[in-house]
C-alpha cells in the first residue's frame, strides 16, 4: 500500500503521512515520502514510535547525518536528567532550550547549515510544549514588491552567541555547538532553494547584523521580515503525542518551540540531516563582535 498524504487545511505547508511504516520503507514508499517532503516542506507521521536507531536509519535516505554531540547521530531535547529530575533555570541546557523558543533554521551559525531536521516525541508535558513551523517560501511570496527589491541583494550574519545574548543569556565563544572562532557565517537574506527553485526567506534569530547598514537598522529589518512571515497561513503547530515524528526542509521551514510548564519533563528525540555544501555552504566574515553582541547597546 503507497503512504497516503493529506496536506494539511488551510496552510501553504505540511501533509500527514498515515499507511506508512518508516521503521521497514520500500523503495516505492520512500519515493512517495520524498516527493511529499519536496512538495509540502513538512511532514507529520502519527504513531510511529520510533527506536532511536530507526529515526538515524529514515534520516539517512535523506542525507549524511549531522553530528550534534560527539559520537552520537541522534540526540535527546530535554529538560529532562537521567535521574528524573527537570532542569533548573541557571544551568546551560536550559538556556539552550529557551533559545529554541525563538524562530530559526539549524545550523546557519555554522559553516554548513542543515538539510532538514527531524522529531519525535518520547514525553510530553500535560499541555504546551508545541512544536511550530512556518514556511518561508510563502513568506518571501508575501513580501510587495518595494521590500523583495529592497532585500534581493542583502545578506545577514548568522550567530548562536548574538542569538543567546538577545535573551539575556552569555555563551562563552567555544562552550557550545555553533562556529565562530573564524567569523560568523554570512548568508543571503533570499536564497534559492537547490531542488525546487523557490525564492526562500533566511531569516531568523541568528540573525543579527547586515554588511553596510546600521546595526539598528538591520535589526529592525530582520525583526519585521520575521514578524511578518511568520503568520497564519504559513504557520503550523503541532501539538505533541507520544510516538509521533516530524520532519520539516530546514532550507525553507523556520520552526520554534513552544513554552510550557518547565516542572514537567519533555524528551524529544533529535535527528538533523546536514545540508549540501554546494547550496548550504557559507562563507565565514570575521566579525569578532557576535561573541560580545548586546541588543540593548542598539537603539532601537
Amino acid at each position: 500500500m503507497a503512504p497516503t498524504v493529506t496536506p494539511i487545511e488551510g496552510l501553504t505547508l505540511g501533509a500527514v503521512v498515515t499507511d506508512v511504516d518508516l521503521a521497514n520503507l520500500d523503495e516505492p514508499a520512500w519515493r512517495a515520502v520524498e516527493e511529499a517532503f519536496l512538495t509540502h516542506a513538512a511532514l507529520v507521521f502519527p504513531g510511529q514510535h520510533l527506536s532511536d536507531a530507526d529515526q538515524v536509519a529514515f534520516g539517512k535516505r535523506f542525507g549524511e547525518i549531522e553530528v550534534l554531540r560527539e559520537g552520537q547521530e541522534g540526540v535527546q531535547i530535554s529538560n529532562q536528567k537521567p535521574d528524573g529530575s527537570v532542569m533548573k533555570p541557571d544551568e546551560f541546557r536550559f538556556k539552550a532550550l529557551r533559545g529554541n523558543e525563538g524562530w530559526h533554521l539549524d545550523s546557519t551559525y555554522m559553516p554548513l547549515a542543515a538539510k532538514a531536521g527531524l522529531l519525535s516525541a518520547l514525553v510530553v508535558p500535560p499541555e504546551g510544549g508545541e512544536t511550530e513551523l512556518a514556511d518561508m517560501r510563502a513568506g518571501y511570496d508575501s513580501l510587495d514588491e518595494v521590500t523583495k527589491a529592497r532585500i534581493e541583494d542583502l545578506s545577514a550574519y548568522h550567530s548562536l552567541y548574538a542569538s543567546q545574548a538577545k535573551i539575556g543569556y552569555t555563551v562563552e565563544t567555544g562552550t557550545a555547538y555553533g562556529y565562530h572562532d573564524k567569523g560568523a557565517p554570512l548568508r543571503p537574506l533570499v536564497k534559492i532553494h537547490p531542488v525546487t527553485g523557490r525564492k526562500v526567506l533566511c531569516i531568523g534569530r541568528h540573525t543579527y547584523r547586515i554588511p553596510g547598514m546600521e546595526d539598528d537598522e538591520a535589526l529592525a529589518l530582520l525583526d519585521d521580515l520575521l514578524e511578518g512571515a511568520a503568520q497564519p497561513p504559513r504557520v503550523y503547530t503541532h501539538e505533541w503525542t507520544v510516538g509521533d515524528l516530524l520532519i520539516w526542509d530546514n532550507r525553507c521551514v523556520l520552526h520554534r518551540a513552544r513554552p510550557y510548564d518547565f516542572s514537567e519533563a519533555r524528551v524529544l528525540q533529535a535527528t538533523r540531516i546536514a545540508g549540501d555544501p554546494a547550496s548550504e555552504l557559507a562563507p565565514t566574515g570575521r566579525d569578532d563582535r557576535a561573541s560580545g553582541f548586546n541588543p540593548s547597546s542598539v537603539n532601537r
